[in-house]
This record gives C-alpha cells, structure tokens and sequence, in this order.
C-alpha cells in the first residue's frame, strides 16, 4: 500500500446526521440542488495563503489569512508580502521579531516562494479548483435559499466595506465532521482530474499527479459571483467572489447603474460620482435616456426580493453559486502546480522599513530592510 492510499485509509471521513432544524434544512437544500444539478463545470485554480501556528492551530487545522480567490499564485504571494510588511511595521516593538518578519518579506520579493516559517508560524501558499453544479441545460445553480443572506438587504452606498469578507476566519479541518451530503460530495471529488485535449499535456499530468500526491479533498464553503452571456454564447464571469449572494446582487446593481451607462457612453466618464442610471444627466438624448431608464428598471428588478437573474439589453445576468475544493495529502493542502502560471514576478510593494520600525519612504523599495 502506497503512502498515500494508507493515509486516506487513516483519515476517514465522519458523517454526523443533522439533528438541529437549520442543519436538516440546508441538507434538505443540498438534496434539491444535487437532484437538479447534476454535473459540474470546473472553471480552474484559484489561490490563497493558509497558515498553522502551534500556539492555536491543533491537530491538521490550517486557517486561511488571504482569502482563496486570486487568480494565479504570484497575487496570493503579494498578499502574504503586504501581510507580513505590515506586521511588522504595526504589530511588533521586537527588532528580533521584526527581522524575521522583513527577512521573509525580502524573500517574498525576490523568489517564488510557496512556502515559509516566520517567528514559528508556518505560511503556505495554496491551490483551490473553482467549480459550479449545473443542470441538463447547461444552467449554472444559483443561490440555495439557505445560503446565508442579511435579514434585511442594505444597498446604501458603502455597504460592501462592512460586509463579510470571503473565506473571512475560515478554519480549514478535514477532520470537522459533514453531513451526509457533504461526505458523499467530498468522496465523490477525489478522483477530480482535468481531461481533455484541450489542456496541454503539463497541465493534465500536474492534475493526474496530484490525486496521488493529495489523494484527498476539503471542500470550502460557497461564494457567489456574477455570471452573464449573451444569446446562446457561453456563460463568462462579470465579477470576483463574493461572500453573500446579497454582496453579488449589490455589485450587479451598481454595475447596471453606474458602470454600464459609463461604458456604453450613457454618462460622461468625468461626471459627478452621484450621476447614474436612476440619477441620470439633465442633458442627454432621447435614445440615451431610454437606454438609461431601461438599465435602472433591470437593477430596480433585482433590487426585488432575492431576484438571482435579470436581462438587458440582450445580455442574461445570474447570480451563481460557485464552490472550492482544496487538494489535501499526508502534509496539508496542496501548493501551486508546476503548470501554474503568473502574470508577473515578485517585486518590492512596500518602502524600506528598519529594523527600528521607521519607513523610509525616501529611499526605493526592495533595498535592504535592516537599518
């Protein structure tokens, strides 16, 4: 037996009956979806940084600290980076701590660093595969009616500053116990591999790779996003992950009210902020004006009740569930795959800060942090 089949055969997964009224009924909405979304569309990785410190992390508990909804492993990087400068300067009156911290930070500047242990706080830079559920049409599922919304729906501007952040506190542990739906799905995705001629042959055989190197699966909870497409064409993203479908619906009202029209030309790029679809311009055209009221109605709709999908102007806007999975093996989550790709290479973000902890904002960043 393999190192890895005798690890999964050690961590098997704990089933627990929901017992308690709001758990049966989430079970109950998990039965619905399964039964009417039957397959899958895998939309790719997204990226994070999970840390395990020994003060408060027990057993294979990790805790996300940069959520996992970037889109190529440099980003999530630059994120831990900014973490770490900023602890710095903030967070600590030790030059000996304080060394450590910019040690790593000089390291995270220069390398493709996936992993490190700072002040005996261990960081990891991890892999989640986004996917949706969809139906036999093709549809993408939307938001369950369990699925977690305000009591009562704010759309004042500033409203998603206060809103929860994704994956905001999450503690990954595989060992939690799930319900029988949740354990059916996480068994069911561990062979999860891409195949296909349409991905090249590095990038298939990194993700056969990893169901024998990270034989199992986590499964995170949902986040939603905008989705559209226009007559038959695909479904695309219009927007990152959200952590309510509510804080979805809220981006999509103001992208129909106040991005749009700027985009279309509707409004001037350059007029006041508080100028939208439903405030418009006193000067404009007939055809502009209707094109205005027409794109107010469509966002007043969605403003009606949980409403997860509206058209206009020929494009279909939905709210849609989407789900991450998270590769685990004998040592935790999986990293980014050698196939993984990056927009750009590691670079200083911050000024020089010393040892002192005095920003030295005159002098270029990526110097050296000691004073």
């Amino acid at each position: 037996m393999s190192e890895q089949d005798a690890w999964s055969a050690e961590w098997p997964v704990l089933v627990r009956v929901p017992v308690e009224p709001v758990e049966a009924a989430m079970e109950a909405d998990a039965a619905d979806a399964a039964a009417r979304h039957s397959a899958l569309a895998v939309r790719g990785p997204l990226f994070g940084v999970a840390a395990q410190d020994p003060d408060r992390d027990g057993g294979r508990r990790w805790r996300v600290i940069v959520e996992v909804t970037h889109g190529c492993p440099q980003q999530a990087r630059d994120a831990l980076n900014s973490q770490l400068w900023f602890q710095a300067k903030d967070q600590t009156t030790s030059r000996q701590e304080r060394r450590a911290l910019l040690t790593a930070v000089a390291c995270l500047e220069t390398e493709d660093v996936d992993e490190l242990t700072v002040l005996d706080v261990r960081y990891r830079v991890v892999r989640a595969e986004e996917y949706a559920a969809i139906d036999e049409h093709g549809g993408i599922e939307t938001p369950r009616p369990t699925d977690p919304e305000p009591p009562t729906p704010d759309w004042s501007p500033g409203a998603s500053a206060r809103s929860p952040r994704v994956d905001d506190g999450l503690v990954l542990d595989p060992d939690a116990p799930l319900s029988p739906l949740q354990a059916a799905e996480r068994v069911a995705l561990r062979p999860l591999a891409y195949s296909g001629t349409s991905f090249p042959a590095p990038v298939l055989a990194d993700s056969a790779r990893a169901v024998q190197s990270h034989p199992d699966v986590l499964l995170m909870p949902a986040a939603f996003l905008i989705v559209e497409r226009s007559g038959d064409g695909p479904w695309s993203p219009g927007s990152g992950l959200q952590a309510t479908a509510h804080d979805a619906r809220r981006t999509l009202d103001f992208a129909l009210t106040w991005m749009e029209p700027r985009t279309r030309g509707l409004i001037p790029y350059d007029a006041d902020t508080t100028v939208d679809a439903r405030r418009p311009p006193t000067a404009t055209t007939d055809q502009a004006a209707a094109e205005l009221r027409e794109l107010a109605e469509a966002a007043d709709r969605l403003r009606a009740g949980r409403c997860n999908q509206i058209e206009v102007h020929g494009t279909v806007y939905r709210i849609a569930r989407s789900r991450r999975l998270l590769r685990w093996g004998p040592h935790g989550p999986e990293t980014p795959r050698p196939s993984d790709t990056s927009t750009h290479a590691p670079t200083a973000l911050h000024p020089r800060l010393g040892e002192d902890g005095t920003v030295h904002f005159d002098e270029p960043a990526g110097g050296e942090h000691a004073s």
